[in-house]
């Protein structure tokens, strides 16, 4: 149970950082322009929302590291993999649900030249959406959901690898230490030459 919890933790943020760069590529909205600069534009999601590609990044940076992270970080990622999925679900169900001139500004202000939501929105005539913005919108409620799962279940996932471990002192039967041994002692804040044997 606790090893399946684990790895359902982090087998599904890493699917949701995944699926959220995905979508961040993709066309999330379709404008048509009125008057001299009439024709159509696609908006991607990335420029829809311009924290949604970096985000996703940090999700699936998040997932790669709970799977070796102690305790006390398991809390820390569960609690940031919670806020960004929060942030991430309100931006996309926004843009999703309610087609905000400012999530087709950018795109507008790069084909026209003309800036500002007050002129932008006089150049517009509609705006479309996709079913991305909604592929998303799951996909970040999913993210909430596997964060406060991390939260319920972090202290029962047992510790991580011992290879990941910084605390584990050298067994006294691997034989003479040698410099990389040394570093490591400095490096756990242990005197490599105290309880030496001096031959």
């Amino acid at each position: 149970m606790k090893a399946r919890a684990r790895l359902t933790s982090v087998v599904l943020t890493v699917l949701c950082g995944a699926l959220g760069l995905m979508s961040s590529t993709q066309t999330w909205l379709h404008v048509r322009l009125t008057g001299a600069a009439a024709h159509d534009l696609t908006v991607t999601g990335a420029a829809a929302i311009p924290v949604l590609a970096p985000l996703s990044l940090a999700v699936l940076a998040l997932g790669a590291a709970l799977s070796i992270v102690g305790r006390a970080l398991r809390y820390l990622f569960g609690a940031i993999a919670l806020g960004i999925g929060v942030v991430q679900l309100v931006l996309s169900a926004r843009v999703g649900f309610g087609h905000p001139i400012s999530a087709v500004a950018r795109t507008v202000t790069d084909a026209t030249g003309i800036a500002g939501d007050d002129a932008v929105s006089g150049l517009v005539d509609t705006i479309t959406g996709t079913a991305w913005p909604l592929v998303a919108v799951a996909v970040w409620a999913v993210l909430c959901a596997v964060a406060v799962f991390v939260l319920a279940t972090a202290a029962h996932w047992g510790s991580s690898g011992r290879k990941y471990r910084t605390d584990a002192a050298p067994s006294a039967a691997a034989g003479p230490v040698d410099a990389i041994d040394s570093w490591d002692d400095l490096s756990r804040g242990e005197d490599p030459t105290a309880d030496r044997d001096p031959r």
